[in-house]
Formats: C-alpha cells, sequence, structure tokens
C-alpha cells in the first residue's frame, strides 16, 4: 500500500474528511476560552485549544471505530470503515489514538497545572464515550461532558481557577450534545435495536422529537443563565435567539422522523454553536 492510500485510510479513521465532529467539540471550548478571557483571550490559548479540539477529536474518533470495529461490519453505512473492512490494524489504529493523544497532551504542557490536571479526566473522557453506549441508556449526556471538558480547561487555563458560570457553561453543552446526537440516533434507531446499542432516540420513544426541543429549550436557558453571570448583554441574548430559531427549523426537520432529514438536522447544528458563540464575540466587542 502506498504513502497516499495509508494517508487516505488515516483521514477516513479520523473522520478529517467530515469536520462535523470537529466543529461539534470547537464551538463550546470557544464560547469556554472566550468567557474566560473576558472576550479578549490570549492567541496562544486560542491556538492550543483549537488544535488540541482537532488531535482530540480525531483521537476519539480512531477509539469509536476501535471499540465498535466489530459491530460496524454489520452496519451498512459503516461496514467499509477502515477498521471494520481490516484494511487498518486495530494495533494500528491503537497506536495513531495514542500518537493523537501524546500529541495533545504536549500542547498541554504549555499551560499551567490545573489545566494539565484537568486534562486526565479528559482524556479519560474521551477514550471511555465509545464503550457507554453498550451500557448507559443515554451516552448523549455522557458525550456531552466529554465534548464540553474544554470549557474548565479553558478557564483553568486562563484563570488559574473554574469558576460556577463554566460548570454552568458545561451543563449547557450537555443538553445540546443531547439533542444533536438525539438527531442523529434517530437516522440509526433500527440498526441499534437490531445491535443492542443504546441510545436516547431508542430511550424517549415516541417522544424523542420532544425531548429533543426541550434539550434545545434548557440549552439555551443555561446559556442565557451563564451569560447573565459572566456579565454579557443584549448582543449574546440576540446570538440566543437566533440559536433558538436554529432549534426551531430543526424541529421541522426532525419532525417526521425522515432518516435523511433528521441526519440534516444533526449537521446544522454546527449553526447553532457558531450562533452562540457569535453572540459572545461580539457581545465583548
Amino acid at each position: 500500500m502506498t504513502f497516499s492510500e495509508r494517508l487516505s485510510l488515516y483521514i477516513q479513521l479520523t473522520r478529517l474528511h467530515r469536520p462535523i465532529g470537529i466543529l461539534l467539540l470547537l464551538w463550546p471550548t470557544l464560547w469556554g476560552v472566550w468567557v474566560a478571557g473576558g472576550g479578549y483571550p490570549a492567541w496562544h490559548i486560542v491556538v492550543i485549544f483549537t488544535l488540541g479540539t482537532v488531535l482530540m477529536r480525531s483521537a476519539g474518533c480512531v477509539i469509536n471505530d476501535y471499540a465498535d470495529r466489530h459491530i460496524d461490519r454489520h452496519v451498512e453505512r459503516t461496514r467499509e470503515r477502515p477498521l471494520a473492512s481490516g484494511k487498518v490494524s486495530e494495533a494500528e489504529a491503537l497506536w495513531l489514538a495514542a500518537a493523537l493523544t501524546f500529541a495533545a497532551f504536549l500542547l498541554v504542557l504549555m499551560l499551567n497545572a490545573l489545566t494539565l490536571l484537568l486534562s486526565i479526566p479528559a482524556v479519560f473522557l474521551a477514550a471511555s464515550y465509545p464503550f457507554t453506549k453498550r451500557f448507559f441508556a443515554i451516552p448523549q449526556a455522557y458525550l456531552g461532558i466529554a465534548f464540553g471538558f474544554g470549557i474548565p480547561m479553558a478557564f483553568a487555563a486562563q484563570l488559574g481557577d473554574v469558576p460556577l458560570v463554566a460548570w454552568v457553561l458545561l451543563l449547557a453543552n450537555v443538553f445540546w450534545a443531547i439533542a444533536y446526537d438525539t438527531e442523529y440516533a434517530m437516522v440509526d434507531r433500527d440498526d441499534d435495536v437490531h445491535l443492542g446499542i443504546h441510545s436516547s432516540a431508542l430511550l424517549f420513544g415516541k417522544y424523542d422529537v420532544a425531548a429533543v426541543m426541550a434539550c434545545y429549550a434548557v440549552t439555551l436557558i443555561l446559556l442565557a443563565l451563564a451569560g447573565r453571570m459572566a456579565g454579557l448583554g443584549w448582543v449574546h441574548y440576540a446570538g440566543l435567539i437566533v440559536a433558538a430559531g436554529i432549534a426551531l427549523y430543526h424541529y421541522t426537520l426532525i419532525g417526521n422522523r425522515n432518516r435523511e432529514q433528521c441526519f440534516k438536522a444533526f449537521l446544522h447544528n454546527n449553526w447553532f454553536g457558531a450562533a452562540v458563540f457569535a453572540g459572545v464575540a461580539l457581545d465583548y466587542l
């Protein structure tokens, strides 16, 4: 196999060709970076957390495919993934995940001791999430913690402390993750039932659409509370209104539970996160 062919497999394995996962991890991280920095974070902090997001998301994808390697072979949508198809060996995948995690760790070494300490549970959360779908009824909540742990780390890096507003932002991200990943789970509902995998779409059952919208509502309420705690003004709340409009648009997509439309709603969450960030950043300006 040529180098370019091997590189192509690694890109598929880390999902670098599908950046939505990176964006869903990056937006809440940037919420934390900007609020912790009072709207003017040091640029080395922005660079470190952005690169760290890309590296840890990529490592998480490799671990996810390793955890699901036997399941993916039985699902039409995933059977051609590099691990499931045998194009990349299990050992090779583990080495790749370790290398990406080590690179992220080198970035954290440039920050203070508290941030380094928080990186330990962050790595544990990222590595263990793929296995939670086997025994957690709602693994999407665990995903929200894993995807949002950059928030307390951002506060620790800039303030040397993690105030209450950081945890409110993290909780907001948990509910947002339940909303968007339930939309994603609605796409794979039939496969999950067949394979015995837990998901919020199965837990919520016929109330799945209502649950998604309720989670969006709680997310927005918590973000408004965090904005109040951080002293943000009307521009922040305008951003939340835009995000609320995006959530209502998702209702029109998922209302009939069409698989393609549910997946479209999932992908569109990039704009929800971007709207919240724009409100925060512009309010400080």
